[in-house]
């Protein structure tokens, strides 16, 4: 496993005996996210386009004076696209790769809570994830009864993944 990149075993959110996650919705199913990558958690505003990019790219939003890219989490995972609501937000997350870290938004449904979880009670993915999904699962757990997804953004939002050509997507 990369260095930068943490595993389940060995997140940043901790608190005792217990690691936090940041959960938000999306398409109606809970996902979650290690609590010490998000920066922040902003309501959904316009953002500028940039051409070229993925159809999932949303566009750049200015955050303080930095320039942030922001991805629609619901079409980065091939969910079906919907109007932006009051409850739509963009998470601003640290996302780390053997380059440099960086920070990026992603656009969701809605923010849920954040989670207690035993490092013990989070399980590895299956091997059939769900089409779209694929390496972009740390594991899961359940908590109060629900399956919770907790995602790799360093992978999600790899930015070779950003930009397309003529032929669709740039891979690595």
């Amino acid at each position: 496993m990369n260095a930068l990149r943490p595993d389940v075993s060995t997140p940043g959110g901790v608190r005792g005996d217990v690691l936090q996650y940041l959960s938000f919705i999306l398409h109606g199913q809970e996902y979650a996210v290690d609590i010490l990558r998000v920066q922040e958690i902003r309501e959904w505003g316009p953002t500028t386009p940039i051409p070229n990019s993925a159809g999932f790219v949303r566009g750049v939003m200015n955050l303080r004076g930095s320039v942030v890219p922001v991805v629609d989490l619901r079409l980065r995972l091939g969910l079906p696209e919907v109007t932006y609501g009051a409850q739509t937000v963009v998470i601003v997350l640290r996302v780390l790769s053997p380059e440099r870290d960086r920070i990026m938004g992603v656009v969701v449904d809605a923010v849920a809570e954040v989670h207690d979880l035993a490092p013990q009670a989070i399980l590895p993915p299956p091997e059939v994830t769900a089409q779209g999904l694929e390496g972009f699962v740390l594991g899961l757990v359940d908590s109060k009864g629900q399956l919770l997804t907790i995602l790799d953004f360093d992978r999600l939002l790899d930015t070779s993944l950003m930009l397309v050509d003529a032929a669709g997507p740039v891979s690595s």
